[in-house]
């Protein structure tokens, strides 16, 4: 029955007739008396057969399957090892004749799975479990690809409400895994005492223009300190690439809310309490890109129920608060008035923190409340013009000032860089009626920044810094907010005037702007956004905290 080279047709004719005999007297095949016939047929492969044979193996599988529950798991496990082709296969799949083969396996094993469904009422509960665990996570990218491939095809079936939960949920974790098995040795290159804001900034003459004509791809320089000839990276890359072309099609198909459920129950769970995820969490930023009003908002909004909410452990609150932060600052999507209110919700708390809590620094003790504050100040050092324009939340702004001059002093606790780009632009804007009492500078790192990030260091998370997957970045680059894209209000008031500027250098700027693909502009140029002049080069990555 096993067979790796071509049959000759007397061969296929008999193969065929066997299994089509085998068929028909299923009834009389014992599990423990035919212990040997069963295993060599559940081993067959059917990528090594034509689609004649295919079809006889699968109404013998399907057969066997329905006259007797002992061999339903057996049944499902040899389908579900055929999602994948043996390693000989892999490098015909991008062929005419591999493309072919593969369509030819794949589609008759999701029409028996789902035959096999419609009569035994409890296989999709027995194969979500089969499929969940039989994850080929470190083989190679190819075989990882096709066998999620098959998973989202399982999500999308007739049988997805059974597994969809299942399928989804074991594609994050899968993600996960292989997120965090990527060194932040492989992408940090940065000096640590620079600030965040200029590390992202930094470099930005190494980006290639991009061309409308040409592929997109990360400065080679870039890609080859970072992520470049890092297989884990690429196949990460690949993987989520998938995950987001099959958003795009829910989103296409009105099923988008069905596949949001599970994928922020996985966030929750998963992603909000890993250690040092860096790109995984994005799948959640593009799920929220697709549906802002309904995704969008629901997420953002369960974090900050989760930052409030005292039912949670004091990790999971600063991660929530972190995200919050990092999702309002970077997502070009969500409204004004929107993000207004999640701030307005951290400014509330932290005053009504500061009425109960008394005494002086203390990072350790207060680290949620200093968590609180940095966030603050980081959406608005993205977002300051945009929440200056919200009327209703203008007023509101006064309350930070209350806050930040509390004997807890989280000036002199969050971090250096945010702090002193925050008081910056909260002078500019006249949000203080005394700015010289904010006077700050970062050259040096306060000491209570470290403390307050503990060896985590959750001072410094900011889960959605610029992704440096360049398939994914295809598709988060349209939603995205880079620091480039953004004109604080002190900037606004130096008044530089036209003459100031070269002719030289208007035009380098002008063939600059040409690496943001022109038919997403309309995306970017609102809320008080620019069209950035670059991707940002080199960022610091983020930490977060420790997995509970």
């Amino acid at each position: 029955m096993h067979h790796n080279e071509r049959l000759a047709p007397e061969e296929v004719a008999l193969l065929v007739t066997s299994l089509k005999a085998l068929s028909g007297a299923v009834s009389y095949i014992d599990v423990i008396l035919h212990d040997s016939l069963l295993t060599s047929i559940f081993r067959m492969n059917m990528w090594n057969y034509r689609p004649d044979v295919m079809d006889a193996l699968l109404e013998l599988i399907i057969s066997l399957a329905a006259s007797n529950g002992k061999h339903v798991n057996s049944c499902l496990e040899m389908l579900v090892s055929n999602f994948t082709p043996p390693y000989s296969f892999v490098d015909t799949l991008t062929q005419p004749r591999g493309l072919a083969k593969k369509e030819q396996v794949l589609s008759r094993v999701h029409s028996a799975l789902k035959h096999i469904a419609d009569l035994v009422p409890l296989a999709p509960s027995i194969l979500s479990p089969i499929v969940s665990q039989r994850m080929p996570i470190y083989a190679k990218e190819p075989l990882a690809v096709i066998y999620v491939e098959n998973m989202l095809k399982l999500e999308s079936s007739a049988i997805g409400e059974f597994v969809r939960s299942t399928m989804l949920m074991a594609l994050m974790d899968m993600l996960i895994e292989l997120d965090v098995e990527i060194g932040w040795d492989d992408i940090l290159r940065d000096d640590s005492s620079k600030g965040i804001f200029q590390m992202e900034l930094e470099n930005v003459d190494e980006i290639a223009d991009y061309d409308e004509e040409d592929d997109y791809e990360l400065p080679r320089e870039l890609s080859r300190k970072s992520l470049g000839g890092n297989l884990i990276a690429e196949k990460l890359d690949s993987l989520m690439a998938l995950t987001f072309e099959h958003l795009e099609s829910c989103k296409a198909n009105g099923r988008l809310n069905e596949v949001f459920e599970p994928l922020l129950d996985s966030f929750r769970i998963t992603v909000l309490t890993t250690y040092k995820s860096k790109f995984a969490q994005f799948v959640m930023f593009y799920v929220c890109a697709l549906d802002p009003e309904n995704c969008g908002v629901r997420f953002a909004t369960m974090l900050a129920d989760i930052f409030v909410s005292k039912d949670y452990p004091l990790p999971f609150r600063m991660s929530a608060v972190a995200y919050l932060a990092s999702f309002l600052s970077r997502a070009n999507f969500l409204s004004s008035p929107f993000v207004a209110i999640m701030l307005k919700r951290l400014v509330d708390w932290c005053l009504e923190y500061c009425k109960t809590e008394g005494g002086e620094i203390n990072p350790v003790s207060h680290r949620l409340f200093y968590s609180a504050c940095q966030a603050i100040m980081y959406v608005l050092c993205f977002r300051m013009k945009s929440m200056m324009d919200v009327a209703w939340f203008k007023s509101h702004l006064l309350f930070i000032e209350p806050i930040l001059k509390h004997p807890l002093s989280p000036l002199k606790v969050c971090l250096p860089s945010i702090v002193d780009e925050f008081c910056q632009q909260a002078e500019a804007a006249n949000l203080f009626s005394s700015s010289e009492e904010f006077a700050f500078s970062d050259s040096l790192e306060s000491e209570h920044s470290k403390a307050f990030g503990g060896m985590e260091r959750l001072d410094m998370f900011f889960p959605f810094d610029p992704c440096l997957l360049r398939k994914s970045d295809r598709f988060i680059r349209p939603y995205f907010v880079y620091w480039s894209m953004v004109r604080p209000p002190c900037d606004e008031a130096e008044g530089i005037s036209d003459e100031d500027i070269g002719e030289q250098e208007i035009d380098l700027d002008v063939s600059k702007m040409s690496i943001t693909p022109r038919k997403y502009s309309a995306y970017w140029i609102q809320d008080g956004f620019e069209e950035p002049r670059g991707m940002p080069a080199r960022i610091r990555p983020s930490t977060s905290p420790e997995s509970l």
